[in-house]
């Protein structure tokens, strides 16, 4: 049985004028790190919210761990631990204090679950001392892990936790949170902005304007794709994504990174007519490459054929 099982799920905001949830379903495996992969606003929140009983959807149905949200919502907070997009820890508490706040709560002690946190932990325990207001963006990150983590849960839910973090310190936590899924069998829903982030997880479900547009392995995604995709580039990137979106035969067109990326009609366009075209339009050291499709582009092909 699925540890988390989400049935139709809907939410209103604002006397029903903003839908936040728009019939979201999916369950998630026991053991399985599960990505929710979309932008601000997509209902990433609202959802999180819901499955760790802080508020009530309008209508449909979800369980944790074999609970009713609703009905089962005192045991299912001891059951799941939970890290809010924001740092939401004391402040002006220090480390240990904060850690061992949370662990009374659950009325266990850090000593009896340390083996738990013992990973990360350890790596901020030398700083245990220190007012929690007073740590680095990956401090905090880990802290608040930790706080999440000390009462021994069995699903754990991240809300865009790597948010605002630097690079080195995204990539630490997800193999942290790799390591918990090996070493604890922890199941772990985390939710990100970040689309290369989708590739660390088993699973992803892609999240526009609160629904779901698809579910799936990251590789099964990509693999899904079946676009002719190109990347194309110019001496005027600006004027040349204005120009890619006028030219027929070009489905659709982004900025990604150096270059954008343009999905073309191989009927109606090659890359020698697309050149030409180009060139007429005043562009010069104009590069055209086949490209390899990545989770961004799945989710901006599937995002606009939601929006049609």
């Amino acid at each position: 049985m699925p540890i988390v099982r989400v049935e139709n799920l809907r939410k209103r905001y604002g006397r029903g004028r903003v839908e936040a949830l728009r019939g979201v379903t999916f369950d998630v495996e026991e053991g399985e790190i599960f990505g929710l992969i979309g932008p601000d606003g997509a209902g990433k929140t609202t959802l999180f919210r819901i499955l760790t009983t802080l508020l009530l959807a309008d209508s449909g149905d979800a369980e944790v761990d074999g609970m009713d949200v609703r009905k089962d919502y005192k045991a299912i907070r001891r059951h799941i631990g939970y890290m809010p997009g924001r740092f939401s820890l004391y402040q002006d508490l220090t480390v240990e204090e904060n850690l061992s706040f949370f662990a009374s709560v659950f009325e266990t002690t850090i000593e009896e679950n340390y083996h738990l946190v013992e990973d990360i932990y350890g790596q901020i325990e030398p700083f245990k001392g220190r007012r929690a207001g007073k740590l680095s963006g990956g401090m905090k990150q880990k802290l608040a892990l930790s706080c999440a983590l000390i009462h021994s849960p069995r699903v754990l839910f991240l809300d865009e936790p790597t948010t605002g973090v630097d690079p080195v310190s995204r990539r630490e936590f997800w193999e942290m949170l790799r390591r918990l899924k090996e070493r604890f069998g922890l199941s772990i829903i985390v939710s990100t902005p970040y689309m290369d982030e989708a590739v660390r997880c088993d699973r992803i479900g892609l999240i526009e304007e609160g629904r779901l547009l698809t579910i799936d392995t990251p590789s099964g995604i990509v693999g899904s794709y079946g676009q002719t995709l190109w990347a194309v580039r110019s001496d005027k990137m600006h004027k040349l994504l204005t120009d890619l979106r006028g030219i027929g035969g070009v489905r659709t067109a982004f900025a990604f990174g150096e270059s954008h990326h343009a999905t073309i009609d191989p009927k109606a366009l090659d890359m020698a007519a697309l050149r030409d075209r180009l060139k007429g339009l005043g562009h010069v050291g104009i590069s055209i490459e086949e490209a390899e499709p990545t989770i961004e582009d799945c989710f901006m092909s599937l995002q606009k054929g939601i929006k049609k």
